[in-house]
């Protein structure tokens, strides 16, 4: 199989691995799925994800689906590099390989410029034409006309709160600070028309490329607040050259005034998941980010 027949006959794929008829080279593929690296005839490498086997349940009904319609969004942007889908599978996804590189600061600023250009691009509304996934949680991508502090709240932080209460990652002290958020969200200011969004932009979905840039991968992309994507990139320690990155991004597109105040709002949302999914090993973070952020109610009207 080389890669002309692999795009002519996507469907094909599954069968050449169950009779091992690729060249399998297991890789990195983070939390939820199995990811290899498979070498065709023609020397083009793929990079594959699929559902393991330990999951001890079905692959949810649309997950690759909505990735790859998400990666071909932000494609569409010509900004940010973005790998091409080469296959899109109900139980498998295939996308073109990407050679690794080492972080520089001069491919961070590139990165920080391209992604306000993709950023640029916007969204219809706010949400996706596809049904949402962030990790292996379901998320509402309902078009959404906002405006965007009640979209947020309603879609992003209390779906998670819920989750992450009822499976005990939380208690009720927890729930009701962030309840005090979402109760003050409309006072934070810096509402925008819906950006184009990589949805799930911590530094662990930058993929620091040979040719010099940085690519997006995994996705949980839908229209929102473009300081959402910039605050995910801080936490757990930001990713190499940080600063240059936000450089080079407001270089290209100021951001609004108080966005610095509003950092630990917009983190709520991949915080809250975290507790959905891992347990209270994040409730400390979700405290802290819920305490922040009311603290800065006050002050985000200031010049950022």
């Amino acid at each position: 199989m080389d890669l002309a027949y692999l795009r002519a006959h996507p469907e094909h794929l599954p069968t050449f691995l169950t009779h091992q008829r690729i060249r399998e080279t297991p890789v990195a593929g983070g939390d939820s799925c199995v990811a290899s690296r498979l070498t065709l005839d023609d020397g083009h490498s793929v990079f594959t994800k699929t559902w393991p086997e330990r999951a001890g349940r079905p692959v949810p009904v649309g997950f690759f689906d909505t990735e790859a319609a998400g990666l071909r969004w932000l494609r569409e942007a010509g900004a940010v590099a973005v790998p091409e889908v080469v296959v899109a599978l109900p139980e498998l996804l295939a996308l073109d390989w990407v050679d690794p590189g080492e972080p520089t600061p001069e491919a961070a600023e590139r990165f920080g410029r391209e992604l306000a250009g993709t950023h640029r691009a916007g969204a219809d509304r706010f949400g996706a034409a596809w049904p949402g996934f962030i990790g292996t949680l379901a998320q509402d991508n309902t078009p959404d006309d906002g405006p965007w502090p009640d979209w947020f709240a309603r879609r992003r932080l209390l779906p998670y709160l819920r989750m992450s209460v009822d499976g005990g990652a939380l208690d009720g002290p927890d729930a009701a600070l962030v309840e005090d958020v979402v109760a003050r969200i409309g006072e934070f200011g810096g509402d925008e028309p819906p950006a184009r969004l990589h949805g799930d932009l911590w530094p662990g979905n930058l993929l620091w490329g040979a040719d010099e840039r940085v690519w997006l991968v995994d996705p949980a992309a839908h229209g929102g607040h473009r300081e959402t994507d910039l605050a995910q990139l801080a936490l757990f320690g930001g990713p190499p050259h940080h600063d240059r990155i936000m450089a080079g991004y407001r270089e290209a597109w100021p951001l609004a005034d108080g966005w610095r105040e509003r950092v630990p709002l917009h983190q709520l949302h991949l915080l809250l998941v975290h507790t959905a999914l891992f347990g209270g090993a994040y409730r400390d973070a979700v405290v802290g980010a819920a305490r922040a952020a009311l603290r800065g109610v006050g002050r985000a009207t200031v010049d950022g």
